[in-house]
């Protein structure tokens, strides 16, 4: 029986602390055992019904199930509610939209009980797991994760935002990584990091099998997808908490 997730024993868990410890982020690569994460991967590429998220403001984010969204009306909402962060993100406020499948949303309602996805956020919940993002991070507290699976393909981007939801627990933000492994930068779809006058101090390339931890709040983005960029920046995100 295949496993879907196991994780990489010869990682350097104390020259990654030291990285994290001095920055506040830190990018882990070869995460995963190779046999794993080509197992993730087969199941975000072949097994993934994409809806898409789009948020526009402040107004509350908008999520589409792949099913709303095929329909005449769905397609509608969908454009109308692009439209709206686009909108937002010209005038430099907060918008994004990307696709997605919201983990933690289908086990709670049950979309699709004991799947794939449900087994995968059980893993990010696993001792394993946190021991290596307590051991990384230095916070002892952290003991649970949340997650959905997303997907930026062309035209889609996260715009700049810091996660200051500590009233929620939020303590790190994640981004396990399954782009493909000659992603280009004309692609976009990197994780940036800005310093007070919004110049980017560091960037993190999409990697194939790499986890990206950060300390939250931290201002950060998503660059846009071209239209050119291939399909697409696969990843699973998500934050790790204490409460």
């Amino acid at each position: 029986m295949k496993k879907l997730f196991e994780l990489n024993p010869a990682l350097d868990r104390a020259a990654l602390a030291r990285r994290f410890a001095a920055t506040g982020r830190v990018q882990i690569r070869d995460v995963l055992t190779e046999e794993t994460a080509r197992e993730i991967l087969a199941v975000l590429t072949r097994g993934t019904p994409w809806g898409m998220a789009i948020g526009a403001g402040e107004t509350t984010p908008q999520s589409f199930r792949m099913e709303e969204a095929r329909t005449p009306q769905g397609q509608q909402q969908v454009n109308a509610a692009a439209m709206a962060a686009q909108e937002h993100s010209a005038r430099g406020e907060y918008g994004f939209r990307f696709a997605h499948y919201p983990i933690l949303t289908a086990l709670q309602e049950r979309w699709d009980p004991d799947g794939p996805h449900e087994v995968l956020l059980e893993h990010l919940n696993a001792p394993e797991f946190m021991a290596l993002a307590r051991d990384v991070t230095g916070i002892e507290s952290l003991f649970k994760a949340d997650g959905q699976a997303t997907l930026f393909a062309p035209n889609h981007y996260l715009g700049r935002h810091i996660d200051s939801h500590v009233a929620e627990g939020w303590e790190v933000a994640y981004v396990l990584n399954f782009a493909r492994d000659d992603w280009h930068p004309d692609w976009g779809g990197y994780l940036l990091f800005l310093d007070e006058d919004d110049d980017v101090v560091e960037g993190f390339r999409p990697r194939f099998n790499a986890l990206n931890l950060f300390k939250v709040p931290q201002s950060h983005l998503v660059s846009y997808v071209p239209p050119f960029a291939p399909m697409g920046r696969i990843a699973v995100t998500g934050w790790l908490r204490s409460k």
